[in-house]
């Protein structure tokens, strides 16, 4: 089983992880989590935990797991953003097909201020894009 274990474990945290080294090399050979830093995925700074001095193999680790993770997040909300898509799509055919009255009334002001919202950044959005590869091109 120790041979299948990685040699760090990272603890999701709201802006990282705390990076703990994993240890089964012990005398009763039981798995244990030794805190060693954490790390902010928003900046990249390392902490090191109390007076853990980090060695270089600890920070490619963590500077690996940091890529990975920034990677993963930016597919995530790319993901989440065509799942709005989706469901912007299913609200359409419910407004259609199912709301009552008294739904669009709870609904209607609250979507249409959201939609313009929306629009109105991605068209500012758009022109800047087509502004800047016009003046590059």
């Amino acid at each position: 089983m120790a041979g299948d274990l990685p040699d760090y474990y990272f603890r999701i945290r709201e802006n990282g992880a705390a990076v703990f080294k994993v240890d089964t090399e012990n005398r009763q050979r039981r798995i244990e989590l030794v805190e060693i830093a954490a790390v902010n995925v928003r900046n990249g700074n390392v902490k090191p935990h109390g007076e853990t001095k980090l060695a270089a193999a600890d920070l490619a680790a963590i500077e690996d797991w940091l890529t990975r993770r920034r990677k993963l997040l930016e597919a995530r909300d790319v993901d989440d953003i065509l799942r709005a898509v989706d469901h912007l799509n299913l609200t359409t055919q419910w407004v259609q097909a199912k709301a009552t009255n008294a739904q669009l009334d709870q609904v209607t002001d609250a979507l249409l201020l959201a939609m313009h919202d929306l629009r109105s950044v991605l068209v500012r959005k758009k022109a800047e894009r087509l502004t800047r590869d016009e003046a590059s091109g």
